[in-house]
């Protein structure tokens, strides 16, 4: 990775890399950036495998940050600064970093300073659209620990619980890399490092495991970058018109919201599919998207864990099979193994059958031992992986074990709602019971309760209908615009 990096910035400096709300900056910019950096890292005395935290946020600023601390082999530790203070806080602190790099607008956060100080981290400034570094501080009083071949520690997403960081080495996002590369035509991973036509569209936060993802692939792979610092139906399409991309990415919600705004099919013209990653894909919802605009949505399935995908669809995996496989999140990676275990005895499952997803993959970074994941799976003779929910979210009402996903499916086949999103709220009698917060299509009238628990009950066991329901304009989310299962708790404070 390290002299990919490094050749490929210096093939064509004059060459624009990223796009970015309408302006446009080249190699050049991105080099010179990356080398004032450089230059602030040596000025600290930190050595090769150390930990350097970045704020990151989705400016070109960023990108040149991400490129400095991965080409020098030093280990990116993410921080997310749309954290309240309070958490940010509490996070610099904890981890205790030589060296921190940050985006000038966020240094000037009342209290990031001291935390900064208390934590004994030096601080490098970056300017947001490459301005430039500079060394603020310049004293390491934190103890230096360094982590050996791990590139990048990632903060999960929290779609659950509270963030926890996964260390994910060079040789992991390696074997992942070159797992996905056999998805585009013409292109080996070991090829020269070469430039290559054509964008990439980096939406998800860098801070998710999908964005780095994606920035870090687009780099290695010398392909010009349109970044958005966050989604919206006009920057997206603003973005897809201006970079002419063949594929481009978009979240389930994303979809909904594309589809919702009638967008015009002339300013899609050129997309051949979209990727969708990061949450559950309804098929209704891509046979939408089909039959309106003509483009198919090839979603794929991965964590933070797994240092990205391990399965998804391709666009002639997508014509061929889509009918039959109307559901499935693609095939599994031909270097992945997997298997669907019994939960309780860990039997080895056969094709067709509902248990828990086990994976064996070197990208998966355990020594090529079986994980188990909390995803309840099917797993079909031809390899295509149907994941049914998680295991590790089901609410436990009275004894009957009701799974969220289960639940959502099912909604979201009303035809006044958007979208929707389960979570357990206590309850004293039945320890716990599934509560629905829903999103309304524009225009369409709010169902009465009543009515909605029939026509739930006509589709849904008895108990697993909610008992609690929220009309809202929106979700509480996670950066990477899915749902949050401790934001929408607060939803249902009180109903206990």
């Amino acid at each position: 990775m390290t002299e990919k990096l490094r050749a490929i910035m210096a093939l064509d400096p004059d060459r624009t890399e990223i796009d970015f709300e309408g302006h446009e900056y080249s190699w050049q910019q991105i080099a010179d950036v990356v080398q004032a950096i450089e230059s602030g890292l040596q000025l600290t005395g930190l050595p090769v495998d150390a930990r350097v935290g970045v704020m990151l946020r989705n400016r070109p600023g960023h990108i040149a940050a991400i490129v400095a601390v991965l080409s020098t082999d030093r280990c990116l530790v993410t921080l997310n600064p749309i954290l309240p203070d309070q958490k940010l806080f509490a996070d610099v602190a904890g981890l205790e970093l030589p060296v921190v790099i940050a985006d000038a607008t966020d240094l000037v956060r009342p209290g990031l300073a001291a935390a900064l100080a208390d934590a004994g981290s030096a601080v490098i400034e970056i300017g947001p659209c490459l301005e430039g570094a500079r060394v603020i501080n310049s004293e390491i009083r934190s103890e230096i620990r360094t982590s050996p071949g791990v590139a990048v520690e990632m903060l999960t997403s929290g779609t659950t619980g509270n963030p926890k960081r996964v260390p994910l080495s060079r040789a992991a996002f390696d074997a992942s890399f070159r797992g996905f590369t056999k998805y585009e035509r013409g292109r080996n991973f070991d090829d020269p490092p070469k430039l290559s036509s054509g964008c990439t569209m980096v939406v998800n936060p860098l801070t998710h495991i999908g964005g780095i993802y994606g920035c870090i692939a687009a780099l290695a792979a010398g392909r010009k970058i349109a970044l958005l610092e966050k989604f919206s139906v006009e920057a997206w399409v603003a973005a897809v018109k201006h970079n002419r991309p063949a594929v481009a990415p978009a979240v389930p919600s994303a979809v909904r919201m594309l589809l919702d705004a009638d967008v015009d099919p002339a300013d899609l013209a050129s997309l051949r599919a979209l990727i969708s990653g990061t949450a559950p894909l309804p098929a209704d919802l891509v046979d939408a998207f089909l039959d309106k605009y003509g483009i198919p949505i090839c979603s794929n399935y991965g964590a933070t864990e797994f240092a990205g995908a391990i399965a998804g669809w391709t666009i002639d995996d997508f014509r061929s099979y889509w009918e039959q496989k109307r559901g499935a999140v693609g095939r599994v990676h031909g270097d992945i193994e997997a298997r669907v275990v019994d939960p309780d005895s860990g039997a080895i499952l056969s094709n067709g059958e509902e248990g828990l997803l086990e994976l064996k993959g070197k990208q998966l970074n355990n020594d090529m031992q079986w994980l188990r994941t909390t995803d309840r799976a099917v797993l079909d003779a031809d390899n295509f992986l149907y994941i049914k929910g998680r295991a590790d979210n089901a609410i436990i009402r009275g004894g009957f074990k009701v799974h969220p996903d289960d639940v959502v499916r099912v909604l979201n086949d009303h035809p006044a709602i958007r979208e929707a999103a389960v979570v357990g709220v206590p309850d004293r009698r039945l320890g716990a019971v599934p509560a629905a917060a829903i999103i309304l299509k524009e225009g369409a009238a709010e169902p009465a309760v009543d009515e909605l628990k029939t026509w739930l009950k006509s589709r849904l066991i008895a108990y697993q209908v909610p008992v609690h329901f929220r009309y809202v304009a929106d979700f509480p989310r996670t950066p990477s615009m899915k749902p949050s299962a401790p934001g929408l708790l607060t939803l249902f404070e009180g109903v206990a």
